[in-house]
């Protein structure tokens, strides 16, 4: 990860409702192994960052190393985020720590008014709205527990890997490679079925 990667701007002005979703995308494509990942990551959130730290009224030059710092500590911590969804709002809370700490040092912190930063910040997740989507993960892989082996085990690696290795992948099940998609089709519509005699659909 270069530091012009770090330092650019990006589009600053882009719609927030999908950062927070296409970050953790990036997250778990990393975590998973996708070193390109880290760069996805990097292009989402740098612009969102770059209006978090400006907003302490923070210069071009200190700007740019507090979100050089903000990335460093993230690849130093990032073990510590044991929720994927959460490394958007992990990201802006160590830049605010860190701009609101360089700016009192400079004698600069005045951050910008909320209204004026919240347009260009990504919605964060109320409380309730997390606790209900862990609650329906929980009955959705409680019903993926209850399916055959073979779909149990296709399920997850679909689920989990951004681009599967469909050879490996057909090897470790012993099936044919052509099959794996039809035979995730047949497990989806048992998925559906179970969740559907268990009333979540």
């Amino acid at each position: 990860m270069s530091s012009s990667t770090i330092t650019e701007r990006g589009d600053a002005g882009q719609a927030p409702g999908g950062v927070w979703a296409r970050s953790a995308d990036a997250f778990d494509r990393w975590i998973a192994g996708d070193p390109s990942a880290l760069d996805d990551l990097v292009r989402v959130m740098t612009p969102v960052l770059w209006h978090v730290v400006r907003a302490y009224r923070l210069d071009a030059e200190l700007a740019e190393d507090v979100i050089q710092s903000t990335w460093l500590a993230f690849v130093r911590r990032s073990s510590t985020i044991l929720d994927t969804a959460a490394v958007g709002g992990w990201l802006t809370m160590t830049a605010r720590r860190e701009a609101w700490r360089v700016a009192k040092g400079a004698g600069r912190a005045t951050p910008t008014d909320e209204e004026e930063l919240a347009p260009h910040l990504p919605r964060q997740r109320s409380a309730e709205t997390d606790a209900v989507e862990a609650d329906r993960r929980r009955r959705l892989w409680g019903a993926v527990d209850g399916l055959p082996e073979r779909c149990r085990r296709l399920l997850r690696v679909v689920a989990f890997e951004n681009r599967p290795d469909y050879a490996s992948l057909a090897s470790e099940l012993g099936m044919p490679i052509g099959s794996i998609g039809p035979t995730r089709g047949r497990c989806l519509a048992k998925l559906r079925v179970a969740l559907i005699e268990a009333g979540e659909l």
